[in-house]
């Protein structure tokens, strides 16, 4: 899997996740617009999505949206 430069890069909900996914304020900004501004990272997500290579952050929003309706 290609590295991808998730400080700058453009991000999609297509855009694959990779191991070297890394917690940025361009992820952040992706976040917050696909999930509007309540949306925080917590250490169980960040650690959800460590562990998530080979998803898309597509598949991301969702797990947080899941996770936000479990509250």
């Amino acid at each position: 899997m290609a590295e991808f430069d998730w400080h700058g890069g453009a991000i999609t909900g297509a855009t694959i996740i990779t191991k070297s996914y890394r917690n940025t304020q361009n992820v952040r900004r992706f976040f917050k617009a696909a999930c509007g501004e309540s949306f925080k990272f917590d250490r169980f997500f960040m650690a959800w999505l460590k562990a998530a290579a080979g998803q898309t952050m597509a598949d991301a929003v969702a797990e947080w949206q899941r996770r936000q309706a479990m509250r």
